[in-house]
C-alpha cells in the first residue's frame, strides 16, 4: 500500500495529465481508444446485482421462463434509454449535470443523479471493503467458515475455529437463523464476526478496524486507478473488466463436473422452468426493474463515459454491445452460480430452493459455504472474491468519474490541472464518509442507503430525463443531433426509438414508480428492524436527492427576466452554451450566429407551439 500512496502523490503534482496531443478534444480528453471504453461502460453496468441478484431472479420467476420477460424488457427500456443517455453525453462531451444546458430549467435532475452516485459510492466502497476481507481470510487452510462456530450446527462439521472469527458475544449464534438455513450456520458467523454486528442500528458501537483498513485499501486502489482520469483507468479496465469472466468461467467448468450440480442448473433455468408465471404482473415488474438496474441508467455514469468519445463515435453500435453484454453475463453467471449450489444441496441433502438466496445471503454466506465443500476450497474462495473486487472497482471507477466530471466540467480553469489531486480528495472524503459503515451497525447503515437512495428515486430521475429531451427539449430535434454524429438514417429507423422513447419506455417507469411506491415495506436487515429515526433518515437522504429540483428551478425562475411566462419558456428552451464541444462540429444548426438568435425564445419556431406536442409531430 505504501508503493501505491507514493505514486498516488508523485502522480498528483504532474499536470495535465488527463489529456494527450493526440486527443481529438484537448480541452477534456478522449478515450485511448474504443476498446478502453467499451470495457469501462461493460465495467460499470456489469456490477454486483449481476452476479447475486439476477440468478436468484431466474429461479423465483419461473427459470428460464423469465428469460422471455427480461428481454423483452431489455428490448423496450434498457436498450432505449442507455442509447439515449449515451448519446446525450457524446453530444455535448459534459457530465450530468451540463447536460442538462439543452433544459435549463431541469438542471436540478443532473445534481441529484450527482447526488445518489456520491451516497451509492459511499456504501458501495463498503461492500469492496467485505470483498477485500473475505479474499484474505480465503488464503487460511482450512476456510475460515468451513467449520462452524456455533454449538448449534446441526448439518455441517464441529471443530475449533481460528480465534481470529470466534464470537465475541452469544448473540451471533442466537440471531444466526434469523436470516438463513441453519446449514449455513459456519459462513454465517463469519459474516457476522467479520462485522462484528450489533443488535441493531441503535448500538453503533465502535469501529471495526480490520474492515476500516480494507476500506482504506479499497479507497487507495480506486484513487490510484483514477489518478489519471479516463487515460489510468482506462488502462485498468483491461484487467478488471475482462478478469470476472474468467473467473466465471472456470468456477462454470468446475461446477458442471460436481455432483448435484445438474439439480442446481435445473432450477436455475432447465425443466423446472414455469411458464405459467409469465401471466403473474410481478414478474414483469421484476425483469424491468432487474433490466433497468442492471444498465446503471439515472445515475449519470454512463452519460459522464460517453462524454469522452470521439464527436463522430458510433455510439448506437456500443450501447447494442454493451446492453447485450450485461445482459448475458447475468444469464452466465446464472449457470456458475447454480451448478456450485446444485452441488452444495446434494451434500446437505436439501432442496435447491433452500439454499438458494440473493445480495449479501448469497455472496457472502451461502455461495462461501458451498465453495469450502469443494477441494482446494481456498483457491475457489480466492478467485470468487477477487472477482468480486473487481466487478465492484469497475463500477466504483465510474461513480467516482462522476463526480470528478462534473467538478471540472464546473470548474475547468480551477481543477483541471489538479485532476490527480481532485480525485485523491474525492476518494478521502468518501473513506471517512464509510466509516460509519463500517462499525457494528455498519451493515444496518448499508442496508439503508441501499434501499432507500439506491432505489425508486432512480426512477424518478430518467422519467424527468425522458420528459426533458423528449418532450420539452424535443425528440425529434435531439434526434437531428445524433445524426449530427451518426450521419442520416432513414426514417423506419428512428421509428422505433421514438416508440420507446415517447411511450413504451415512461409508461413502464410510471408503472414501476407507481407500484414500487404501493408496495413499499420499511426496509429491515433480516429480522432485525429499523427504528423510527433511522426511517426518517432514509427519508430525509431521498428529500436531500430530489428537492435539488425544484430548488434549482426555482433559483433559476427567479434569476431570468421578464413574466413568468417568458422566464419559462426561456428555460424549457436550449442555452447557447448547448452544442458539440468543439467548433469543428457544430456546424450550421449550432453555429455563433445561430445561437445568438436561438438565445431569443420567441424567435424559435417552436416558441410558438405546444412544446409537448412538437416533440413528437
Amino acid at each position: 500500500m505504501c508503493f501505491i500512496l507514493l505514486y498516488i502523490f508523485k502522480l498528483s503534482y504532474e499536470q495535465d495529465l488527463d489529456v494527450d496531443d493526440q486527443d481529438e478534444n484537448t480541452g477534456r480528453g478522449n478515450w485511448a481508444s474504443k476498446s478502453e471504453y467499451i470495457l469501462s461502460t461493460i465495467g460499470y453496468a456489469v456490477g454486483l446485482g449481476n452476479i447475486w441478484r439476477f440468478p436468484y431472479l431466474a429461479y423465483k420467476n419461473g427459470g428460464g421462463a423469465f428469460l422471455i420477460p427480461y428481454f423483452v424488457m431489455l428490448v423496450v427500456t434498457g436498450i432505449p434509454l442507455f442509447f439515449l443517455e449515451s448519446a446525450i453525453g457524446q453530444f455535448c462531451s459534459q457530465g450530468p449535470i451540463n447536460i442538462w444546458r439543452a433544459v435549463p430549467l431541469l438542471q436540478g435532475v443532473g445534481v441529484a443523479m450527482v447526488m445518489v452516485t456520491l451516497i451509492v459510492s459511499i456504501y458501495y466502497n463498503v461492500i469492496i471493503s467485505y470483498s477485500l476481507y473475505y479474499m484474505f481470510a480465503s488464503f487460511q487452510v482450512p476456510l475460515p467458515w468451513s467449520k462452524c462456530l456455533s454449538s448449534n450446527c446441526n448439518k455441517t462439521p464441529t471443530g475449533k475455529s481460528s480465534s481470529k472469527f470466534k464470537a465475541t458475544s452469544d448473540q451471533i449464534c442466537t440471531t444466526q437463523t434469523e436470516t438463513l438455513n441453519s446449514s449455513f450456520t459456519g459462513p454465517l458467523s463469519v459474516f457476522h464476526v467479520a462485522l462484528q454486528r450489533s443488535s441493531g442500528l441503535d448500538e453503533t458501537g465502535p469501529v471495526v478496524w480490520h474492515l476500516a483498513l480494507c476500506l482504506l485499501l479499497s479507497s487507495t486502489l480506486v484513487a490510484a486507478a483514477l489518478i489519471r482520469g479516463i487515460k489510468s483507468s482506462g488502462k485498468v479496465v483491461y484487467f478488471t473488466a475482462t478478469f470476472p469472466y474468467v473467473v466465471i468461467v472456470i468456477l462454470l467448468i468446475k461446477g458442471v463436473t460436481l455432483e448435484g450440480a445438474r439439480d442446481g442448473i435445473e432450477f436455475y433455468i432447465g425443466s423446472q422452468s414455469n411458464l405459467t408465471k409469465l401471466t403473474e404482473a410481478q414478474v414483469w415488474k421484476d425483469a424491468a426493474t432487474q433490466t433497468f438496474y442492471s444498465l446503471s441508467i439515472g445515475w449519470g455514469g454512463v452519460m459522464t463515459l460517453s462524454s469522452y468519445n470521439t464527436f463522430h463515435n458510433n455510439v448506437f453500435k456500443d450501447s447494442i454491445i454493451v446492453t447485450l453484454t450485461n445482459a448475458g453475463t447475468s444469464v452466465f453467471a446464472g449457470f456458475a452460480i447454480f451448478s456450485i449450489l446444485g452441488h452444495m444441496a446434494h451434500i446437505y441433502q436439501m432442496p435447491v430452493g433452500q439454499v438458494v438466496k440473493e445480495g449479501f445471503g448469497l455472496a457472502f454466506i451461502a455461495y462461501p459455504d458451498a465453495l469450502s465443500k469443494l477441494p482446494i476450497s481456498p483457491l475457489w474462495a480466492f478467485l470468487f472474491f477477487f472477482m468480486l473486487l473487481t466487478v465492484g472497482l469497475d463500477s466504483q471507477f465510474a461513480g467516482i468519474e462522476v463526480i470528478t466530471t462534473c467538478l471540472v466540467d464546473a470548474f475547468p480553469n480551477i481543477f483541471q490541472s489538479k485532476r490527480a489531486l481532485l480525485s485523491i480528495i474525492i476518494c478521502a472524503i468518501l473513506y471517512l464518509l464509510g466509516l460509519p459503515c463500517v462499525t457494528q451497525a455498519g451493515i444496518y447503515w448499508v442496508t439503508l442507503i441501499d434501499q432507500f437512495v439506491a432505489s425508486w428515486v432512480l426512477l424518478v430521475l430518467v422519467l424527468l430525463e425522458i420528459i426533458g429531451f423528449c418532450y420539452i427539449y424535443g425528440g425529434n430535434r435531439f434526434i437531428k443531433d445524433i445524426e449530427m454524429m451518426l450521419g442520416n438514417k432513414r426514417f423506419i429507423f428512428w421509428l422505433w426509438w421514438r416508440i420507446c422513447w415517447f411511450f413504451i419506455s415512461p409508461c413502464i417507469i410510471v408503472v414501476i414508480l407507481i407500484w414500487s411506491l404501493m408496495t413499499f415495506e420499511p426496509p429491515s436487515y433480516g429480522s432485525v428492524q429499523f427504528p423510527l429515526w433511522g426511517l426518517v433518515l432514509g427519508w430525509c437522504m431521498v428529500a436531500f436527492i430530489l428537492l435539488w429540483i425544484p430548488v434549482v428551478a426555482v433559483c433559476k425562475v427567479m434569476r431570468a427576466k421578464g413574466n413568468l411566462l417568458k422566464r419559462l419558456k426561456l428555460l424549457c428552451s436550449a442555452s447557447e452554451e448547448w452544442h458539440p464541444y468543439l467548433d469543428v462540429h457544430r456546424g450550421e444548426r449550432y453555429s455563433e450566429e445561430r445561437c445568438c438568435h436561438m438565445t431569443n425564445p420567441m424567435s424559435r419556431p417552436e416558441a410558438n407551439v405546444n412544446v409537448i406536442t412538437s416533440s413528437w409531430l
